[in-house]
């Protein structure tokens, strides 16, 4: 895949901002990329396992932003 996703530092300091309101106690550099890596895994077993969530999640994108 070219363009495949790579975690950054931006996504880790927005991931550390989620986990310094909800889990300050666990709020760490290690565990917001965990946390993403778990996401990216999560979501990419959805895409291949679950395939029509993954057009309904794009249609609600689609209606949201109002594209036809």
């Amino acid at each position: 895949m070219p363009n495949e996703y790579e975690i950054n530092e931006k996504d880790i300091e927005a991931v550390l901002r989620f986990l310094k309101a909800t889990d300050p106690e666990h709020a760490t550099s290690e565990i917001a990329v965990a946390l993403l890596e778990h996401m990216q895994a999560a979501f990419h077993k959805m895409a291949v396992e679950d395939p029509d969530m993954l057009q309904k999640m794009y249609e609600e994108l689609k209606t949201e932003k109002g594209i036809s």
